[in-house]
Order: structure tokens, then sequence, then C-alpha cells
């Protein structure tokens, strides 16, 4: 089992910025980090999410670096691919592509601002996946009627299809992985074995599977329980739900659930930790990957 770790949303914080962040979760033998992609988010500031990974690159050596998810519909697809083989090339080939179409909790603001009808970015994330990986690659690709060729190409990296199980036949059409959030054991397995299915229909391998879940490791006030149960409620989820997918106690205990993510076919756990000490919930994470190696 993979632990990552989702970085500062603002990238900055009053310990530490993305930079510290991205060294430590190195440092206690973590195996990903991951950033969020917004261009206006709800109640919340968002730096830009390939400047964010550009600078975690800069400063890592091992560890894997995430879009949890990229937006992918609200760029030029062309832009985007130059953005992802750049990210490829400065990292040394440790991208993992994270793609989604986005969801209704922060609005369409973002849509309206760079043109794109909020009502199509499903139908416009299906037709940049079909061109992406050719983009990246550096090959030859018609984009809206011209021929494209990006300089430098790069690997095409593992494409990391985020949602729920609406997602599930764009991840088995275009995805290496599916990436579920705020999922439990009996929910990932139930996708899993969906997915397979809908893989097979395509002729495609099964995707594996990675799933978010959202941490709040060592001892955690009641009312931040609460407060964070509320926040998941924004997501569509009732209360009962919500507190099912939360992972809190021990790292022993988070090491147990991952575990049992584990069974259900997950094969990696992105942390998105919600408590105010990011480093402190860092450093337990990677004694719950300890436990798991």
């Amino acid at each position: 089992m993979k632990v990552g770790v989702n970085l500062p949303s603002a990238g900055v914080g009053q310990a530490a910025g993305v930079a510290a962040h991205a060294k430590h979760a190195e440092d206690v033998g973590l195996e990903s980090v991951w950033v969020g992609d917004h261009l206006i988010a709800k109640d919340r500031p968002f730096l830009d999410s390939t400047l964010r990974l550009a600078t975690a690159a800069a400063v890592t050596e091992r560890v894997r670096i995430g879009f949890g998810v990229m937006i992918l519909a609200l760029r030029p697809v062309a832009w985007a691919a130059k953005q992802v083989a750049s990210l490829q090339h400065l990292s040394g080939d440790r991208v993992l592509l994270g793609v989604g179409a986005g969801g209704s909790v922060h609005g369409d603001a973002g849509w309206r601002a760079v043109g794109v009808p909020y009502g199509e970015r499903g139908a416009r994330t299906d037709a940049a996946l079909e061109l992406l990986p050719g983009l990246v690659m550096g090959e030859t690709t018609k984009v809206a009627g011209e021929e494209v060729t990006l300089s430098p190409g790069a690997t095409m990296p593992p494409v990391v299809i985020g949602g729920g199980p609406a997602t599930l036949r764009r991840a088995a059409r275009f995805g290496d992985e599916w990436y579920p959030a705020f999922s439990e054991p009996a929910q990932v397995a139930e996708g899993a074995r969906r997915l397979a299915e809908l893989a097979a229909e395509y002729g495609r391998p099964a995707p594996r599977l990675t799933v978010g879940v959202s941490v709040g490791l060592g001892d955690v006030p009641a009312e931040r329980i609460d407060a964070q149960v509320r926040g998941l409620t924004d997501y569509g989820m009732t209360e009962d739900e919500a507190r099912g997918a939360l992972v809190t106690g021990s790292p022993e205990q988070a090491a147990e659930r991952f575990g049992l993510l584990a069974e259900a076919g997950a094969h990696r756990v992105i942390a998105m930790p919600f408590l105010d000490d990011p480093m402190r919930q860092t450093e337990l994470l990677g004694e719950v990957a300890a436990l798991l190696a």
C-alpha cells in the first residue's frame, strides 16, 4: 500500500509552504504528494497546480508529484499537454496525472471566466483525454483542425481518473487508475468490480485504484470532527457517509483502515489532512506508511 498526502492549497501556511511540505513528505517516507486544481475555489485561496508541483519537484528527488485532479477542460488541451510534458522533464518522469471534470461544489464562476460552458465539461474532458497522450509525447496531433507537434515530447504519465461511480466509464476507457475520494472499503470493492467489467468492454486491463481519504490523526477534538463532517456533506454525502469516510485515531488505527482499503482493491491512499498541523499530520502518515511497508 502506497501512501501520499495533499499539499497546502494556498502554497503557504503558518508552519511552512509547498516546498517544505513536499520535502518533509519525502523525508518521512511517503510515496507521493498531490495538489488540487481550481481557477476559482469556494471559500479558499488556490495557487496554480502546475506551479505548486514544479516547486515540489524542484526540492525532492524520489517522491511522485500528482494532480489530484487537473480540471482538464478548463484549459486548451495543447496547453495542458505542454504543462504536463514540462513537469515530466522537470521532475524526471515523476508525474501522476489525475484528471477530473470538476464538480458543483465550487460553482461555475471559473468556467464562465474562461468561456467554457459548465454543462459541456464532461464531453470536453473526454475529448481532451483522446488527444492528450499524443500531444504530451510530441506526436503530431490534429487539434481544432490544426496539426500540432509539441517539443520536447515527454513520457506520458499514468492517467488517474478522479470522481465517483459516475466516472467509472471514463476511467475504464482512458484511465490507468481510478481515484474515488471519501469512499469506504465496501464502496471501493464494488467500484473495482464494476470498473473491471467496463474495462473489458473496451478491451483494456482493469485500472488500478487510488483512494482519497480525509485524515485527522492524533488527538482530534469532537467539534473539529463535526466541522469536517459538515464540510464533507457539501460534496453530496450524508452525515453518516461523511463520518464513515473520515480516518482518525492513531497511526496504528489508520494503518488498519488503509489495510481494509487495500483488501478492497486500492493500491494507494491519498491522505487529505483536515487539521491545522499539516507538517505533524505528514509525520504521522509516515508512521502509517512504515506500518504498511
